[in-house]
């Protein structure tokens, strides 16, 4: 508990040192997101509620959090907000029929020795579960690539508000490609990273390629980091065109 008080204290001191006020918004989010998924986790016990969509409601507000609160409310915000929300539920669709078809939900062979001693007769549906882990893994990614694009892409604006709505969308297409190569590598290193014990695991039980590829633990946490890079793959065009238009409609209204 010291080293947690402790760590927080250095975090919280960089965050409001290098950020100002926005770095000490960004460490107070940090705490209103986790009661968002405390509360999400407390009304999915609900058998007659759909995990699915109390997922979609806790992502609105996770956007929220980190869009307006973080950086107040704007243009930059309000599209990367709207990109955020079309590319989730874009996503949501997709996920589903990947989990349906890949058959990743419940547990694998590898941790039934562990939980061997709880009951699954719990009354959820693990197909929605697994659906849900998987928006939740990809909202964060998704909102750092749509506010991303979205922020530079207002500054071109304002410095040449006469730019014409094919050449903004274009600028924001550029922006994306280059963020695109960090974003899914931060994903994939993320997964590695924390899935290193059971790599390690896997070798010492003498798995083959083909039996760690096959392994629901693997696949599914892979199909997990595959389903966020579409995500942030698919806000890169999805903020670009919603940023160029409302901006450009923001200048016509002006003029007109």
């Amino acid at each position: 508990m010291n080293v947690l008080v402790l760590l927080s204290g250095i975090l919280f001191m960089l965050m409001a040192i290098i950020g100002g006020k926005k770095g000490i918004r960004s460490f107070i989010a940090l705490f209103l997101n986790f009661g968002v998924i405390v509360v999400l986790l407390f009304f999915m016990n609900d058998p007659t509620l759909n995990p699915v969509i109390l997922t979609l409601i806790a992502c609105v507000f996770i956007s929220c959090i980190n869009l307006f609160y973080i950086n107040e409310v704007n243009w930059t915000t309000k599209t990367a907000f709207y990109a955020t929300i079309v590319t989730t539920i874009v996503l949501v669709i997709f996920i589903s029929f990947i989990t349906n078809s890949a058959m990743i939900q419940g547990f694998g062979e590898e941790e039934t020795e562990e939980m061997g001693m709880f009951s699954f007769y719990i009354g959820l549906d693990f197909v929605k579960i697994a659906v849900s882990v998987i928006i939740m893994s990809t909202i964060g990614a998704i909102t750092d690539a749509a506010i991303a694009i979205a922020s530079p892409m207002r500054e071109m604006h304002i410095h040449h508000p006469r730019i014409e709505r094919k050449e903004l969308f274009y600028f924001g297409l550029s922006i994306g490609r280059d963020i695109l190569g960090t974003s899914t590598n931060t994903l994939f290193f993320a997964f590695f990273g924390g899935y290193l014990a059971l790599l390690i695991w896997f070798k010492d039980l003498s798995y083959t390629f083909g039996e760690i590829f096959n392994s629901k633990v693997f696949s599914s946490e892979l199909i997990t980091i595959c389903c966020a890079a579409i995500g942030v793959t698919l806000v890169i065009p999805v903020t670009a065109w919603i940023t160029a238009y409302f901006l450009t409609r923001k200048k016509t209204d002006i003029i007109s």
